[in-house]
């Protein structure tokens, strides 16, 4: 697929309006706060440093180029010229995987609970489905409740627990596997 393509454009429940579509070089800086804003607000993510300009170079580098050749599908959300949120589905490695998808999503804080999520959720479902995906896996931190809700709205139900998978401000977190078949 194309960088740069519009897939939609909605309203917000807050009344901004969000266009997704997918990523392209002029979202590198925008990419990179959004990355870094989530990793100094201890986001329930994987990443605890920030990521350099350089790195962040390299990662878009490689998934723009994943996009074109249709092997991962990235959906960015765009709030006044800004980018606020970003997922994907890959494909998994290949094999007995290959009708596998691994699903992520990150929105920055201001711009949780207003329906972003969700509408990210419903394009990387159908995409998903154009390439061919039968199963869908996600992982998050059981204390991200909000995410884990956003999921099962889409349809994932819990299907594994990794107990004190994750060691965050002192306390050990469970992590989640949540999974969705497709028709």
């Amino acid at each position: 697929m194309k960088s740069g393509r519009i897939l939609k454009s909605f309203t917000a429940e807050n009344g901004r309006h969000v266009v997704l579509r997918t990523p392209k070089w002029e979202d590198l800086d925008d990419l990179l706060e959004l990355i870094n804003s989530l990793v100094e607000e201890k986001a329930d993510i994987i990443r605890t440093e920030k990521v350099s300009r350089d790195d962040e170079v390299g990662w878009l580098a490689g998934a723009l180029t994943r996009l074109e050749k249709d092997e991962t599908f990235y959906v960015v959300a765009e709030v006044d010229g800004q980018v606020v949120g970003n997922s994907e589905v890959a494909r998994a490695v290949g094999g007995y995987e290959r009708h596998v998808g691994v699903l992520g999503i990150a929105i920055k804080n201001g711009y949780r609970d207003i329906g972003i999520g969700t509408e990210m959720m419903k394009m990387l479902i159908e995409q998903s489905k154009t390439m061919g995906l039968k199963v869908l896996v996600l992982n998050a931190f059981a204390t991200n409740k909000r995410a884990i809700h956003v999921y099962e709205k889409a349809g994932f139900v819990r299907t594994g627990i990794v107990p004190k998978k994750f060691f965050k401000d002192n306390e050990f977190i469970d992590e989640i596997t949540m999974t969705r078949l497709l028709e």
